[in-house]
């Protein structure tokens, strides 16, 4: 015959175990959280990357419309396509030549690597477009100066929009 505890403590062990079992369901995927790049902004940086061309593959050490290299999509955290395995020998140009994945990725670096990088007190689109193009490490360094130009257009372009619309 068992003992009542023991038994007991087996009917709570199972009770916990099926309310600890899997909840990944109501937990938000990590590409879900707050993303802090706007779209304006993403659209912004892939102007000035590659005049958001979505017909660019791999060129070089970079891949697609924003000009990923593979250590920066490894540094994102290896975001992928559905189906596919950060591990598979093409998932980083699979992700990085399709518009969503790739924009995942700058997401993803952003939120390891977004910084105020020109010293105004705030990060913006203009410390984005820095830490894309010169990397999480070297955001204070001088930037190109045809990158930041397309940059500076865009987001003015992109401004008076707003402001044309809101009238």
């Amino acid at each position: 015959m068992v003992p009542k505890s023991l038994l007991l403590m087996c009917l709570i062990a199972i009770g916990v175990s099926s309310v600890l079992a899997d909840v990944s369901h109501i937990a938000p995927p990590q590409q879900q959280l707050e993303d802090p790049v706007t779209d304006v902004c993403l659209s912004c940086i892939c102007e000035a990357s590659s005049g958001c061309d979505a017909s660019l593959r791999c060129s070089g050490d970079v891949c697609g419309m924003f000009a990923i290299t593979w250590a920066y999509w490894a540094d994102a955290g290896k975001p992928v396509q559905q189906g596919d395995s950060p591990d598979s020998q093409n998932a980083y140009a699979n992700c990085a030549n399709e518009p969503y994945c790739a924009a995942r990725t700058v997401q993803g670096y952003m939120r390891k690597f977004g910084q105020d990088c020109n010293g105004d007190g705030r990060i913006d689109c203009f410390d984005h477009a820095i830490v894309h193009k010169l990397g999480g490490y070297n955001c204070k360094n001088t930037v190109p100066i045809v990158y930041q130009s397309k940059i500076d257009e865009c987001i003015q372009r992109k401004a008076n929009e707003y402001s044309a619309a809101r009238q």
